[in-house]
Formats: structure tokens, C-alpha cells, sequence
């Protein structure tokens, strides 16, 4: 698998690129990490296989890895009522949930009913500070002013929704009595050697060399320099494109009975399975093609970041793509998506 037909520099200074990093696997294995640009704009900070991006929205895919493997141990369950296991806060009950609750499953597949309000899950503001995830949920923060509830009968459409992820990760901090990203921790990334991960948007080390910072679609920064979204579960990683390829073999190797961290060949599979008859919806991950063409996907698109997950499980074949721009275009309209054509068409 190799980037033919494309001169990247080229391209990265056409779309006002400052830093990429791309992450090859071919047959279940890394193949290679190629690094380009600079972490921040005029600056000497050069993109290296250390190099931490944020993953925004991709922290889905490691809280659905995370929620499959902890329904493996009977911690969670896919079906169940989740306020029959939320203890800080609930789901409130009204006549959408009288015939369907909402479970773990319609929220990793955004299909519980909620539907995020307006304006809601913005960047950190400094001022505001963090938010508890319970008021967030109560709808009592600058970032959701509106309390988080079921406006539609679960399972009946689909809805992205950060507020879904939001419910998941009070979810597990509930049922662990332990905060989000210190279980992210224990029971991936120290199993999978994810050195350059985090998810505790409180305590990032900001002041490290291997930080990038976010640049707007002219190429410059962002007036944050490191945009932050202080909701771990549903889109606050930071981490490597070579990081990220771990956790997308891990859910490979697990379908082949082959998980490091014991994700079950049953659970792999479920994540990578259509969800109530919604083709593109898997458990966590995004899906298109079936069977041994199956293709699944994670995006994330924050302020001054693009970032990109595909793979293919049965080849096991896949990439993970992560630049430090915001070009305001689909990830397919700019540069990833050159790089996914140039790889995969």
C-alpha cells in the first residue's frame, strides 16, 4: 500500500497544511508512519512519530472499544436499560421511552433518541472552565444550556450525538467508580503500550514539545492555540496517528480471536455489525461495504484539527490520517481525502 500520484508537501501547502501524519497497516501490522510539516506555524517544531493531535470526534471508536470490552466483563450491558446502572444522574422518562429505554447500544450507534441542542459541546472556554458531565447532562454549563433528554422514541432514527457519548462515559465512571480516562488507561492504553494518549483534558502537558497546535483553513492558528473539548468520551483525545493504529488492530486482531486487552471475538464483531437496520451505523464506528469489502471509518473534525480512521478488518489493511488544520470542508473534500483515494480507490 503505497501514496502514489500524490506529492504530499505539495498538497499540504495548496489546502494550508502545516502538520500531518499518516500511519500505513498492510496484512494485521504497521507497515509505516510518514510525517510531514511543522506542529505549529512558523515554528521549528517538525511532525515526528511522537507527534500528539487532537483526535476530537475519534474518541467515539476507543469509548466504544472501551464499552465492548467492560460488556465482555458483565460491567455493562449492551441491552440493558442504562438507568438501571446510572447512579449520578438519569435518563429522564417521558412517552418516548415508555415502549423502547435507552441502552448502551442505540447510544454507541446514535440511535437513542437524543438529539444534541443547538450550539451545544463547544470548545473549552477557559472562563467557563470544566464541566462535571452530570451538569452538562442537567443542562447547566455554557456548553449545553439545555438539560440532555430523549426527544425521540430510541431507535427510531439516527442522530450524532456528543450528548450520547456523554451519557456512555457517566455510565462507566458509575459502574467503576473511577473517572473515564483513568479506566481508558487501565484497560487500553497501558495493555496496548499507548504512551503518547491521553483523555484527561484537565491535566494535558500543553507545554511539551510533541503537542500540535490547531490552525485554521489559511494556515494559522487558532486563537486557542490548543483547542480543547473537555468531554473525554465523546471527543476529548489526544493522541499519535501510530497510537491510533493500535487501537484499530486491536479491534482487527480481536475479530481474528487475537485481542491483547481481551476484547472477545463476539464484541469485535458487534461493533462492526449494522445496528437496527442502519447500514452505516456500527457500535461506535461507521460502516460501508459488507462482508469481506467491509470498510469502517472514524472522523474527527474540532476546531483546528482533521483527522480520520479507515481500515479494512478482513484484509487487514488501513490507515490513520491526522493534520493539524481545520480546512472547513468534509474530511473527503481536502487533503485526507486525497490521501484516502490515493490509498484505497
Amino acid at each position: 500500500m503505497e501514496l502514489k500520484n500524490i506529492d504530499l508537501e505539495e498538497r499540504m501547502k495548496f489546502y494550508h497544511v502545516n502538520g500531518l501524519s499518516i500511519t500505513l497497516f498492510e496484512n494485521g501490522q504497521i507497515s509505516r508512519t510518514i510525517n510531514k510539516g511543522l506542529l505549529e506555524a512558523e515554528s521549528n517544531r517538525k511532525v515526528n512519530d511522537n507527534s500528539i493531535f487532537n483526535a476530537c470526534s475519534i474518541s467515539k471508536f476507543l469509548t466504544g472499544i472501551l464499552a465492548m470490552k467492560l460488556a465482555d466483563e458483565g460491567i455493562l450491558y449492551l441491552d440493558e436499560d442504562v438507568n438501571k446502572s446510572l447512579i449520578s444522574w438519569k435518563v429522564p422518562e417521558s412517552e418516548f421511552t415508555e415502549n423502547q429505554k435507552v441502552t448502551l447500544r442505540n447510544l454507541l450507534s446514535h440511535q437513542s433518541g437524543i438529539i444534541d441542542p443547538e450550539g451545544s459541546f463547544s470548545e473549552l472556554d477557559s472562563e467557563a472552565g470544566t464541566p462535571s458531565i452530570v451538569a452538562l447532562l442537567e443542562g447547566k454549563t455554557p456548553y449545553c444550556r439545555a438539560p440532555i433528554k430523549v426527544k425521540r422514541e430510541p431507535e427510531s432514527e439516527f442522530r450524532y450525538s456528543d450528548a450520547g457519548f456523554c451519557i456512555i462515559q457517566q455510565l462507566i465512571e458509575d459502574v467503576t467508580a473511577k473517572a473515564f480516562h483513568q479506566v481508558m488507561n487501565e484497560q487500553v492504553f497501558e495493555l496496548l503500550g499507548m504512551e503518547n494518549s491521553y483523555l484527561d483534558t484537565t491535566s494535558l502537558n500543553l507545554d511539551s514539545d510533541n503537542f500540535s497546535c490547531g490552525h485554521n483553513r489559511n494556515g494559522g492558528l487558532t486563537d486557542e492555540k490548543y483547542p480543547i473539548y473537555p468531554y473525554p468520551a465523546a471527543s476529548g483525545l489526544w493522541t499519535t496517528s501510530f497510537d491510533l493504529a493500535k487501537v484499530v488492530l486491536e479491534l482487527m486482531n480481536a475479530v481474528k480471536r487475537k485481542s491483547k486487552i481481551g476484547l472477545s471475538e463476539n464484541a469485535a464483531k458487534e461493533m462492526i455489525t449494522p445496528q437496527k437496520g442502519k447500514n452505516w451505523a456500527g457500535l461506535g464506528v461507521f460502516l460501508e461495504g459488507s462482508e469481506e469489502k467491509l470498510e469502517i471509518a472514524s472522523l474527527g473534525w474540532g476546531v483546528g484539527f482533521q483527522c480520520m480512521i479507515v481500515a479494512y478488518p478482513y484484509p487487514g489493511k488501513g490507515a490513520v490520517i491526522m493534520t493539524n488544520a481545520e480546512l472547513g470542508v468534509h474530511q473527503m473534500e481536502g487533503i485526507i481525502g486525497e490521501i484516502y483515494k490515493t490509498l484505497f480507490s
